[in-house]
């Protein structure tokens, strides 16, 4: 065996070099402790081969005679090197992967290609005895020249570096690097990308990266702020406008309880004064649907308060339930005479804060329309009452009263002070010529709430009550 090895030791290590390969490859990327064991197992079968062989990485070939084995020796020899530095390198790289993850990679590219130069530097002084001190003076002089030329990349790769250690940020987090917004979808050794809201990539230099403002939307990643900017004609009273806005907050449900809305004056110009809206929200995924509901909130708030827009002379003149009537969707079947008829017959009536309206199971005897104020709607899952909702100006409530002389099946609530009109079941009489329409359109209204009834009771997470030795026991006979 030690003769065919000693006269076959460049087969027998091209043999194992293949199958070292074969076997990466069939593995697979996934099964990582295997493909280490593996790769360790085969470097140490080469090591022994060349032992076996009496040749020795850390000396030239000991046939300088005989040119064929002289050039096996020396082959295997550098060879010996460079697997020994891919080793090295997996093995380093299987650690950072395990302790830092993907954002590791970069550092571990720069330690590979380390480790590959100095195996390089190694083997050309060990086994083909170069003169390695001229040829790291020419190495250096040449690294000076190449460095210069490469300035800007190597700021990238160091930038990179100091990224990957302070990790500002990683992949899928939407970050803003110096106004530039979008989701880290890769990070190399020389940019970050992200995926901007408009579907494009984006690259950003990580010179770039580690010298700008860099705003991370991902962290905390159960926090994610939201901003909605409104602009109120000037002649409009800061404390009104501001009275309005703060019940939109009040009304938008999906913004955290436990971190405070809040609003302010953002500018101020001659015509117009822009005012901020900020909260916070659970997932970040829902963010331009939750500023779209406050966006709309805002405005029905503020025309709730007296803040009218740009509307023509009729408009003007109508009052506010006039206004509401034109708002609200089921009253769209109407002609403009019969909702001069309705306004005409609206009662206001003026609520407190925390105030029931309509309570569970009550028969309502008018359908309510909310003018100003917030009310929240609880339903009834079989054991208390949950919140399912919020309501503002321009919604309705006691539409199964109107139907059916129906229960209520949730609870009104008022959250803030405000003001609603009430319209008389008597009211809805023959004299409406559309009242076959509305009553369609307060039906439809009814349907689409009681899904939304039945959707949240059947999504109701299922308590897991404890039960000590003694009762299991007793269920089980």
């Amino acid at each position: 065996m030690f003769t065919q090895l000693q006269a076959h030791p460049l087969i027998c290590g091209v043999i194992l070099i293949l199958f070292d390969l074969a076997l990466w490859q069939f593995i697979g990327a996934t099964r990582h402790n295997l493909r280490l064991c593996v790769r360790i197992g085969i470097f140490v079968a080469f090591s022994a081969v060349m032992t076996a062989a009496g040749i020795s990485p850390l000396q030239p070939p000991l046939w300088p005679d005989d040119a064929v084995l002289n050039l096996m020796g020396t082959v295997l020899g550098i060879g010996w090197w460079l697997f020994a530095a891919r080793t090295l390198t997996i093995i380093l790289g299987y650690g950072l992967m395990s302790r830092a993850g993907h954002s590791a990679r970069l550092l571990h590219d720069l330690m590979g290609a380390l480790i590959f130069l100095i195996a390089i530097v190694a083997a050309a002084a060990y086994v083909l005895q170069l003169p390695v001190k001229g040829l790291l003076a020419t190495s250096g002089a040449m690294a000076i020249i190449v460095g210069l030329a490469l300035q800007s990349t190597l700021s990238d790769v160091f930038s990179g570096i100091v990224l990957n250690t302070t990790k500002p940020y990683q992949l899928n987090d939407r970050i803003s690097i110096d106004g530039t917004q979008g989701k880290v979808v890769e990070i190399d050794w020389r940019s970050t990308h992200l995926m901007t809201d408009m579907g494009g990539i984006a690259v950003v230099p990580n010179s770039v990266a580690a010298k700008a403002r860099i705003v991370n939307f991902s962290r905390p990643g159960d926090v994610n702020g939201i901003s909605v900017t409104i602009a109120v004609p000037s002649g409009v009273r800061p404390r009104r406008a501001i009275d309005a806005l703060e019940k939109t907050l009040h009304g938008t449900r999906a913004l955290l309880q436990t971190r405070p809305a809040k609003v302010s004056v953002k500018s101020s110009h001659l015509d117009y004064t822009e005012y901020e809206m900020k909260g916070f929200i659970a997932s970040a995924k829902s963010k331009n649907e939750v500023c779209n509901l406050m966006f709309d909130l805002a405005h029905r708030h503020l025309e709730a308060g007296g803040v009218v827009w740009g509307c023509g002379q009729e408009e003007q003149r109508w009052n506010r339930q006039r206004r509401l009537l034109e708002e609200v969707r089921i009253f769209r079947s109407l002609s403009s005479e019969e909702r001069d008829q309705l306004a005409a017959d609206m009662t206001a009536v003026d609520y407190q804060a925390d105030e029931v309206i309509l309570a569970f199971g009550e028969v309502a005897d008018c359908l309510m329309i909310i003018s100003t104020g917030v009310v929240s709607v609880a339903i009834h899952d079989d054991e208390k009452l949950v919140e399912a909702g919020r309501m503002g100006p321009g919604e309705v409530m006691g539409e199964e009263g109107i139907l059916a002389d129906k229960p209520s099946r949730g609870e009104f609530r008022s959250i803030t002070s405000g003001r609603l009109f009430r319209i008389e079941k008597a009211v809805f009489g023959d004299q409406l010529e559309h009242l076959g329409e509305l009553k369609n359109a307060l039906s439809h209204l009814q349907d689409q709430r009681q899904e939304i009834r039945e959707t949240l009771v059947m999504h109701k997470p299922v308590e897991i009550k404890k039960i000590g030795l003694l009762q299991w026991l007793m269920q089980r006979r």
